[in-house]
Formats: structure tokens, C-alpha cells, sequence
């Protein structure tokens, strides 16, 4: 029925000839999608993607920037650190986790951008808006990257599996990292 037809209806607010405002999507839906049940192009609007030899090359910078000093601290405090025994070297692996962990969420949050994604270029974006990670996605992001290596066993098998998933992720080309924080990693330059 129309708005002649029937009196009960409300008159439209919007000036004729002018089309009302799109309602935002459905939560659950990617922001991309288009009325009609079309999929608009998924990087329309995006910085370009990063490269994945960039953001490797930032991991190995951040890597050392973390695991430089750790490692120097512990050294130092154990002096008498037997290189042999299984259980210090664990603990050794879970004390740069977790300050890993809590230097990338820091940075994360703040910028997009670790000291080695500064140096590269490269940021981190929500997928939904592009903006710096919320301290949440950055946990869970993160959270995933570098505590998985700490499971005894197969922890380690993840990890390889988890960040070599964006050689074939598309059209984001996500690590396990991403998708669980939701986030994409874009060139800064």
C-alpha cells in the first residue's frame, strides 16, 4: 500500500526527488557488501594491501627490538643458566611472549603501527573502518600471534600454519592473527 492509500501512514521527511539515507548493514555483514546481495569490491576505498615481505621483515625487527634485551636481562640474572635445561628455556620463552605480547599491544593501539611496521611502512586497520585496533582487537590479534608458540607440542605447528595462512587468504590476505582481531594490514607509505 502507499502513503495515499492509506491515511494512517507517515509522510515521507526527506525533500522530493531526494533518496532517504542508506540504513548501515546488518551487524555480521562486511561493510562492503552493496544493496541488492552484490559483493562490491572488497579493497574499494583501502590503502593498498601490504606486501607480505614487508610485514615479515617488520616481525623480524620487532622480534629483535623485544628479544634483544630479554634475553640480555635473563642472561644476565642467570648467570649460572644452564643452556641444557628444558624448563628454563620454556620459561625463557614465556617471559618474551608475553612482553611481545604487551609491546605490540601498546604500539597497536596507539599508532597502527610497531617500531617495525613504522620502519617498513606497513599499518595495521580495523577491516570494518581502517582505524587503529581497539585494545581488544589488539589483545585477541596479538594474543594469537605470539602465545601460540608456547603450547608445548603443538603450538608451534599452529603458529607456522597461522602465519603463512595469508599466501593464500584472499581477498585480505589475513593471517589466523587478523581474522581473529579483525584486522588487515596496509602499506603506510
Amino acid at each position: 500500500m502507499s502513503t495515499e492509500e492509506d491515511p494512517f501512514a507517515k509522510p515521507s521527511q526527506q525533500p522530493p526527488g531526494q533518496e532517504p539515507p542508506q540504513a548501515p548493514p546488518p551487524p555480521g555483514t562486511s561493510p562492503y557488501d552493496v544493496p541488492g546481495g552484490t559483493a562490491a569490491d572488497p579493497l574499494a576505498g583501502m590503502p593498498p594491501l601490504a606486501n607480505r615481505g614487508r610485514r615479515l621483515l617488520a616481525r623480524i625487527v620487532d622480534a629483535l627490538i623485544v628479544g634483544i634485551p630479554v634475553y640480555a636481562i635473563m642472561g644476565a640474572a642467570f648467570d649460572n643458566y644452564d643452556y641444557g635445561n628444558t624448563g628454563a628455556s620454556y620459561a625463557e620463552s614465556v617471559i618474551y611472549a608475553f612482553v611481545y605480547l604487551a609491546y605490540q599491544v601498546t604500539l597497536l593501539t596507539r599508532s597502527g603501527q610497531s617500531l617495525g611496521k613504522m620502519l617498513l611502512k606497513v599499518r595495521v586497520g580495523m577491516l570494518a573502518d581502517g582505524s587503529h585496533p581497539t585494545t581488544q582487537a589488539a589483545l585477541k590479534r596479538e594474543s594469537v600471534y605470539a602465545l601460540s608458540p608456547i603450547v608445548p607440542c603443538c603450538g608451534s605447528i599452529f603458529w607456522v600454519v597461522e602465519v603463512l595462512w595469508c599466501t593464500w587468504d584472499r581477498p585480505y590476505r589475513q593471517c589466523l592473527h587478523d581474522k581473529t582481531g579483525q584486522t588487515v594490514v596496509v602499506s603506510a607509505v
